[in-house]
């Protein structure tokens, strides 16, 4: 196996002993995600999506988010965390250094965007969480926590994404009735 398979293969059994259950599917759903947006993504990306939240898979070195004054502050120290995270796992299965740099940066801002491959990978991020995350972190939080969640997120997609989000189906009736409620406010506030 070469050292991106066994890197992809150590990022898919942290993910999988998270607690929270959607990570490995959001991990998964995300690298899909990017390779829709971008079908020759290269290998860092690609190692970069399935592994961007990996801090949240250590409860013991899990951001929190009441730690932090601001929610851009909280991701912010998400992200950096992951990076480190990622960037050790890559060490132990012997990454070139270019790579395990390329990756580091990419993790590391991916919240936050920072040029076309960070921002690929922030889109793929976002899109996941509207498709997988969103109907757990509803169940988790009260209905303005994910309101306030929702926007933010929604806020930082490009138009044509924002339209992808509109066409998502959620089981949860109540949930379902929210979001389309929350995208006609977005729309409203537009026109």
């Amino acid at each position: 196996m070469n050292s991106a398979e066994s890197i992809k293969k150590k990022i898919r059994e942290v993910i999988s002993n998270s607690s929270l259950p959607e990570d490995f599917h959001h991990s998964k759903n995300t690298l899909e995600w990017l390779l829709k947006l971008e079908p020759d993504a290269d290998v860092g990306l690609q190692i970069a999506a399935l592994g961007h939240d990996i801090e949240r898979a250590f409860d013991e070195r899990k951001i929190k988010r009441q730690d932090y004054d601001s929610y851009d502050d909280f991701k912010q120290s998400h992200a950096s965390r992951s990076a480190v995270i990622l960037a050790e796992i890559m060490r132990d299965c012997h990454a070139p250094p270019e790579l395990i740099d390329d990756v580091f940066h990419l993790v590391e801002h991916h919240e936050t965007g920072y040029d076309h491959r960070v921002d690929l990978l922030n889109d793929a991020d976002s899109l996941s969480f509207f498709q997988i995350n969103l109907p757990y972190y509803f169940t988790r939080n009260d209905v303005n926590e994910t309101k306030r969640r929702f926007l933010w997120g929604y806020g930082r997609l490009s138009d044509n994404l924002k339209k992808m989000v509109a066409e998502f189906e959620y089981s949860d009736k109540k949930l379902m009735l929210l979001v389309k409620e929350w995208l006609a406010s977005r729309i409203k506030d537009k026109g």
